[in-house]
């Protein structure tokens, strides 16, 4: 069976959606580890509770960057993983990081990219007075929230909300097309070649494979 290391940073509630699919069978694979930059988050938990092995690599305790990434590597690389999945992971990585696992790690973005790379995307939208956000499953490359995108599932904004209503809707998309992504890649229908994505061996537009196609 395939396997799959997940980098977290917090609640966790994706690395869920992962774990339920894993388990009810949507994606043939198993979670073979999950790895922290942070002590003491929720994700940690739910993991355990999945009898997923855990561990945690506090970024504070490294002088670099460089030498955090080769700690968070060597973790990675005794599961010898299929797939390396960014679920909430507040980490900007180093290039030769993303080179290592250029091709087979995806990340999972709170806005409908190329619009709002970084934080604090739902205030930008509204900032912006957006009448529509949303969320993206992209390839990771060495451009921050800027890899092949693989699909994207779009949220309406009402003049009345808020971060937190807009932050749900947002969550709620994420669960569903996160785990579909995965299986993608898992069952082979999925790649990166010379930084494009591919579904079933066609290059996936710009925007890529958009939920309402």
């Amino acid at each position: 069976m395939k396997k799959i290391v997940v980098l977290v940073s917090g609640n966790g509630s994706n690395l869920q959606a992962i774990i339920d699919a894993c388990q009810n069978g949507k994606i043939a694979a198993q979670i073979a580890a999950v790895v922290s930059n942070k002590p003491g988050v929720y994700a940690l938990e739910r993991a355990q509770l999945a009898h997923i092995p855990t561990h945690v690599i506090d970024h504070h305790t490294y002088a670099t960057r460089e030498q955090f990434d080769v700690a968070v590597a060597n973790i990675i690389d005794q599961y010898q993983p299929d797939l390396i999945v960014l679920a909430g992971y507040m980490r900007i990585l180093t290039a030769s990081f993303v080179e290592h696992y250029a091709g087979k790690m995806l990340n999972i973005h709170p806005s409908l990219l190329p619009k709002y790379p970084g934080l604090n995307t739902h205030q930008r939208a509204i900032d912006a007075k957006d009448s529509v956000h949303g969320t993206t499953v992209h390839f990771v490359t060495e451009q921050l929230d800027g890899g092949p995108i693989i699909l994207q599932a779009k949220v309406p904004i009402f003049p009345e909300d808020e971060v937190v209503d807009i932050a749900q809707r947002v969550v709620t998309q994420e669960h569903l097309i996160y785990p579909l992504v995965i299986k993608w890649f898992i069952d082979g229908r999925l790649q990166m070649r010379q930084d494009k994505a591919y579904l079933d061996d066609q290059l996936l537009p710009e925007l890529g494979f958009s939920s309402d196609d």
